[in-house]
């Protein structure tokens, strides 16, 4: 790492003939339509010297988080510093997660969260949005490509869900397990806002939302990139291939050597989906 004239930090991006400049991102508060309020920060798209690797200038990344995260998680920031390299991000706390008001109801009014911030990707004068998420993320990038079609501008170019469950209420394995405890329990929503700095509503949902699988069918047209590791502790194997089914000739699945989510994403595959979404996008 080196300091330009102008005081502007430079980072090698792996190549002794690259560096790349990263400019200040924005942060705001936006609004959604049900009233809460959500911490986002926009990160403008890196200056790459690096001729194999040039930014898209009208391509924009929303980055949507797994439950527990927030903007300023250190993994969070790993994935937007990776993706800046081929877009401008988007990232945003989903409501009861950090800064962001209200509670987390895992999954279901968050559609409204994340259209809030395609719609602040859209004002910010990006022609192509690629939505990408993570875990419950994951499952909130496809439910709100199905609700917003690519047409009325208010949904995504192209979809990219990691780690996604493929249906609601799984409790097969030890993880998932001790996260229906933490958000169906009194003292597991406790350990939510005092451990995890996410807080989490005490309602069932009623209605209970569409279900991802349920969802996928209606992205179609938009392309869709599934992603999902080979040794996820959350969702074994059996949920990528339901999506994967239901979404037909117009998804993409990438069965990957990882875990779970944002912590087990590497570089290398962060640097795929970023040449799948510069395409895909288009």
């Amino acid at each position: 790492m080196s300091i330009d004239p102008a005081g502007r930090v430079l980072r090698s991006t792996g190549s002794p003939h690259s560096e790349t400049r990263r400019h200040a991102p924005i942060r705001t508060f936006l609004y959604t339509d049900d009233g809460v309020t959500i911490d986002s920060v926009y990160d403008p798209p890196a200056v790459v010297y690096e001729a194999s690797r040039p930014p898209s200038r009208d391509l924009v990344f929303v980055i949507a988080h797994g439950f527990t995260g927030d903007v300023d998680r250190p993994h969070v920031r790993r994935v937007v510093e990776a993706l800046t390299r081929y877009g401008a991000v988007v990232t945003f706390s989903f409501r009861g997660h950090g800064a962001s008001g209200g509670r987390s109801t895992v999954g279901d009014r968050e559609v409204l969260d994340l259209a809030a911030a395609v719609a602040w990707a859209r004002e910010l004068g990006h022609a192509r949005v690629v939505t990408v998420g993570f875990s419950m993320g994951g499952s909130v990038v496809l439910r709100h490509a199905a609700l917003h079609g690519r047409e009325n501008g208010a949904g995504a170019d192209a979809v990219v869900s990691v780690s996604s469950p493929a249906r609601w209420y799984y409790r097969g394995t030890a993880p998932m397990r001790r996260l229906h405890w933490l958000v169906t329990r009194p003292a597991g929503r406790l350990v939510g806002r005092y451990g995890f700095r996410t807080r989490i509503h005490h309602r069932d949902w009623n209605p209970v939302p569409l279900s991802p699988v349920e969802a996928v069918p209606g992205i179609a047209p938009t392309p869709l990139l599934i992603v999902h590791g080979d040794r996820d502790g959350y969702f074994p194997l059996d949920h990528p291939r339901m999506l994967a089914e239901a979404a037909g000739d117009h998804g993409e699945l990438w069965i990957e050597p990882m875990g779970h989510a944002e912590h087990a994403v590497g570089d290398e595959l962060l640097d795929r989906i970023g040449d799948w979404a510069v395409t895909a996008g288009g």
